[in-house]
């Protein structure tokens, strides 16, 4: 193994962006199949979750909302790059709180993309000027729309005690709403109640029928179910050698195929970082263009091992 010529007593976890406290070489991946651009639209939300990842709340503005312009040359820049990805997504925060989200999805719709839009579905999806834009974007593109609405739990109890009492019953309304307006619909729950994957698919399967939302339980891309991505849990670090351990391949993680934007409250313009996952953790931040985020990426975080590599999560469908 290469020696780094660093002192290894005392390295903790995650600290150093080579080698893990073990003093084994980290694990990297490289950006090999890009698929997903992301675009963090802002994170201010209606709502204040308990183990929101992003800590998004009414009042968290450290990532300001991103502008249609600024998507807009995000998207040229793709077609200079020739990166080849197929499709656009939208994050927060809430992404219908901000104005321009429907210009944004148009605008990367316009030029033949697919998009997802990540949503909770309650009042700032349901505020006329929006359902009139999402409606709209249904008809001219049918299924290169997905709206993923997010609920915990298939269930109004468990769901409202990530999110707070009567959520699941306004979050229900939306996603009836998209329903009935013909807007492609899929969800996004957890599994941080003990339940097995198994019984959690039985659960969903329950409520979409119930509904009569054209939703398949069993399918993973329209039913994602996100493990826990606690920072103070334990877990262990990713080397080069785990991928053979594991049966495992660089190529099954997130950041192969995918980046995102965001704009940083203060900032001049915005950047591109690696995950979705960590849009604050500035050794995840590659630079204000595309072709600042070609490199590859150390796993140097909790999330990188436990929800990207040993949970096998994606947030793309």
């Amino acid at each position: 193994m290469k020696d780094h010529g660093l002192p290894r007593d005392g390295l903790g976890k995650f600290q150093h962006p080579e080698i893990t406290a073990k003093g084994e070489e980290r694990a990297s991946v490289a950006l090999e199949n890009p698929q997903t651009l992301w675009f963090n639209t802002g994170t201010l939300c209606n709502i204040e979750c308990v183990n929101c990842y992003i800590e998004s709340s009414p009042t968290n503005d450290r990532l300001v909302y991103i502008s249609a312009d600024e998507v807009r040359c995000y998207l040229d820049e793709l077609e200079t790059r020739a990166w080849g990805v197929r499709e656009i997504g939208f994050t927060g925060g809430e992404p219908f709180m901000n104005p321009q989200m429907i210009e944004m999805a148009r605008a990367a719709l316009d030029r033949g993309y697919d998009v997802l839009i990540l949503t909770n579905a309650m009042r700032p999806m349901m505020r006329e000027a929006m359902r009139e834009g999402l409606a709209g974007l249904a008809r001219t593109f049918g299924d290169k729309l997905t709206v993923r609405v997010s609920v915990d739990h298939w269930s109004a109890e468990f769901h409202d005690a990530e999110r707070g009492l009567g959520s699941f019953d306004k979050t229900l309304q939306g996603m009836r709403w998209l329903r009935d307006a013909g807007v492609r619909m899929t969800v996004a729950g957890r599994t941080v109640w003990g339940e097995t994957d198994a019984d959690a698919r039985v659960g969903y399967a329950a409520f979409y029928a119930r509904e009569n939302f054209r939703i398949d339980a069993q399918n993973p891309g329209e039913t994602v179910l996100f493990p826990e991505m606690d920072e103070r849990v334990d877990v262990a670090e990713i080397t080069t050698a785990c991928w053979g351990i594991l049966n495992k391949s660089p190529r099954d993680v997130m950041c192969s195929s995918s980046r995102m934007v965001v704009k940083r409250k203060g900032a001049a313009a915005p950047s591109v970082v690696a995950c979705t996952l960590l849009p604050y953790a500035p050794e995840f931040e590659l630079g204000p263009r595309l072709a600042d985020a070609e490199g590859p990426v150390r796993l140097n975080h909790p999330h990188c091992a436990k929800f990207c590599v040993l949970g096998g999560a994606s947030c793309s469908a």
